[in-house]
């Protein structure tokens, strides 16, 4: 790395780094990395940019970075439940920012209550409704951690779409009557919607239904019994024929569809709205993007949980370095699992990565130890940087 931590034209450390899921959140990760950094070149400028991909953390992130607010909203749990849900609104009040998570995520339930059939997103289109009452220019919806696979019906019926079935009946809620979709109406959807640019930010490439759809890659790991899984794939292509005959949009084939189980397709075709990279777009709205470009920066740290094959698909450290790699500036990846090719890596402008643990250590060890292993490792490769040899 050509960097130093003295001299004259020193430039500042950014630490951009994703949570460590499970252990800690992305704002814990950047603060003990810079004191890692702090305690070994205490003389260099150091701008913490925490960052997320679009699931859990993702309104606090943008929250934190941009000065702006956050609030709360009782709503409708995944199960019909009302749960504490909550949106943000960044620091110039352009932009709003809901997370799937927050209302309609499998955080809300215990594992044994996870069940996709029946689950509904309702809540998280309650939580737009709200977003979108403070006048906001646009409102950016992070897709990941959703206990759903209702392509967004819950959120379209909470925006004020009717989804009907033949005998003229709005559905009830949860991926198992995607089947009985039969119309599908626009004469009453919310008025909030106009003029707001709806971003979608996911960080999958999945299609909407098929061998690699939402059903059959991701509905198991939300409680989806192996002979559910055909069934649920149905109903999502249903929903899709529909789609295209009601509305002229064909979402079958969209990639990032198959996000927050259909919630990137259904939106997309219902209402316009636009699938966007989750972590570059927030890259984008805290600013990080624009600090590179000034040429202030002379390293960035950026990391999370293990960074490996799946990384490449758009998660936070390959994003982060692919945005460096454009501007020249030199990308630390900390995780605590490094499985990813260092070949791969520097194609996509990491310059090094370095794996947290200090020697055998166990899973659960690793994770109570969190904070201390970032640090430490952190201060010790800041060191190195240091001898400048």
């Amino acid at each position: 790395m050509s960097v130093g931590c003295s001299g004259p034209g020193r430039k500042k450390i950014v630490i951009a780094p994703n949570s460590f899921k499970g252990s800690l959140d992305a704002p814990g990760v950047a603060a003990a990395l810079a004191r890692g950094v702090k305690a070994a070149c205490p003389e260099w400028e150091v701008v913490s940019l925490p960052l997320a991909d679009g699931g859990d953390g993702t309104t606090a992130c943008i929250v934190s970075a941009t000065g702006g607010s956050l609030f709360t909203k009782k709503v409708t749990g995944p199960l019909g439940e009302p749960v504490e849900g909550f949106w943000g609104l960044t620091g110039d009040g352009s932009t709003a920012v809901v997370e799937v998570a927050a209302a309609s995520g499998m955080a809300r339930l215990s594992r044994q209550d996870l069940d996709p059939m029946q689950a509904t997103s309702y809540g998280t289109g309650e939580l737009i409704l709200a977003a979108l009452e403070s006048g906001c220019r646009s409102l950016f919806l992070g897709l990941g951690g959703s206990a759903t696979s209702d392509a967004g019906a819950g959120i379209l019926q909470a925006l004020g779409v009717e989804l009907l079935d033949r005998k003229g009946r709005q559905l009830k809620w949860g991926a198992a009557s995607l089947k009985e979709l039969s119309k599908i109406s626009l004469e009453h959807i919310s008025p909030r919607l106009r003029g707001v640019e709806l971003l979608l930010g996911c960080d999958v490439e999945n299609t909407l239904y098929g061998p690699e759809g939402a059903a059959y890659i991701y509905a198991p790991q939300k409680g989806a019994l192996p002979e559910q899984l055909p069934l649920l794939d149905e109903g999502l292509r249903h929903f899709a024929s529909v789609v295209k005959k009601e509305l002229g949009v064909d979402i079958g084939a969209l990639r990032g569809g198959g996000a927050a189980g259909g919630i990137g397709a259904g939106l997309a075709g219902v209402l316009g709205a636009k699938l966007v990279p989750g972590a570059e777009e927030i890259m984008e709205i805290v600013g990080l993007r624009a600090l590179l470009e000034s040429g202030e920066a002379g390293l960035v740290i950026t990391g999370e949980g293990q960074i490996n094959a799946q990384s490449l698909y758009g998660k936070v450290p390959v994003a982060v370095s692919r945005m460096a790699k454009r501007f020249g500036v030199p990308v630390l990846v900390l995780a605590g699992g490094v499985k990813l090719d260092l070949e791969a890596a520097r194609r996509e402008g990491i310059t090094t990565m370095l794996s947290i643990t200090d020697g055998p250590i166990s899973l659960d060890e690793a994770m109570a130890r969190t904070a201390e292993l970032l640090e430490s490792t952190a201060r010790r490769a800041m060191e190195l940087v240091r001898i400048q040899l």
